[in-house]
């Protein structure tokens, strides 16, 4: 019997078989031996122990079209990355982070910004302007108003959807409002961290129409960056490629190297600085992981 895994939870994976239901499944040893660790989103083969109770054993996780590492899901066709526009601010480091690891998997991101009711329209348009110069889709949502929300059905229409985020930004609030029949753990923001505080606690599908699925995903407050040479991660930042033709040297990184094209776009305004600035951030970073 083939289905699909909704929820995993303390080593349960409940598996939806459409006709017949929800199954809670354990997965067979063989997994944990090949070192394979079932993922929400994974097509699975069971077998039935009991009907009437509705529990199975995993038997078989079929070929995953990809898999995040985190969120660690599978078998997804887009990311949603949910920042809140305020309370808390929204850290661009961090967005760039989780960009870089969708742009590292092939992954198609858009980007929204919740809580736009809490800042004025100029401020929620500068943000935007410095992604969309990236070729990134941005949408602002008001969860609370409910501002924005067909316009987000709209873009998980027919297909399935990891969505994902720090913790208090309105996520799982945002995901009420798509299937007001599901509830989401939520929980409040701490005012003195200002960070999420009980908030979602595990990865499950969430079913909002025919063939249009989400998987709303646990907050994230840090995100480490893919193992790949400090020299590539360049190649995720889409605005830097037009202008590498006009540098100097072949394999500038664009940090200490003279006549560089993309430098002197960032001085012609051309490059977001603060984009500019997270590369930076980022290369060292990636740089200081090999000295140790």
């Amino acid at each position: 019997m083939q289905g699909k895994i909704v929820k995993g939870i303390s080593g349960f994976y409940y598996v939806h078989v459409v006709g017949s239901g929800i199954y809670e499944c354990k997965a067979k040893g063989a997994f944990r031996n090949q070192k394979i660790k079932p993922l929400v989103g994974d097509d699975v083969e069971i077998a039935v122990i009991d009907e009437e109770e509705k529990k199975g054993n995993i038997e078989q996780i079929l070929p995953r079209k990809n898999e995040l590492i985190r969120p660690a899901v599978a078998n997804i066709d887009q990311a949603l990355i949910i920042f809140a526009a305020a309370k808390p601010q929204p850290n661009f480091n961090l967005l760039d982070r989780f960009l870089i690891m969708m742009e590292y998997q092939h992954v198609p991101v858009t980007i929204c910004f919740n809580k736009q009711d809490l800042v004025k329209p100029d401020e929620l348009a500068a943000f935007a302007e410095i992604y969309k110069k990236c070729g990134y889709e941005v949408l602002y949502t008001s969860a609370v108003k409910e501002e924005g929300i067909e316009e987000l059905h709209g873009l998980l229409d027919g297909k399935t959807t990891a969505v994902a985020g720090p913790s208090g930004v309105g996520k799982s609030s945002l995901v009420n409002r798509l299937q007001p029949n599901v509830k989401m753990e939520t929980g409040s923001i701490s005012r003195k961290i200002e960070r999420g505080k009980h908030t979602t606690r595990h990865s499950e599908i969430i079913p909002i129409a025919d063939g249009t699925y989400i998987m709303d995903t646990p907050g994230f407050s840090t995100l480490y960056i893919p193992g790949f040479e400090k020299e590539e991660l360049q190649n995720f930042y889409p605005e830097f490629a037009k202008f590498e033709p006009f540098c100097r040297f072949n394999g500038c990184v664009h940090i200490n190297e003279p006549d560089c094209g993309v430098k002197e776009a960032l001085e012609g305004g051309k490059i977001s600085r603060l984009r500019y600035e997270n590369y930076r951030l980022l290369y060292e970073e990636l740089k200081d992981v090999k000295k140790y």
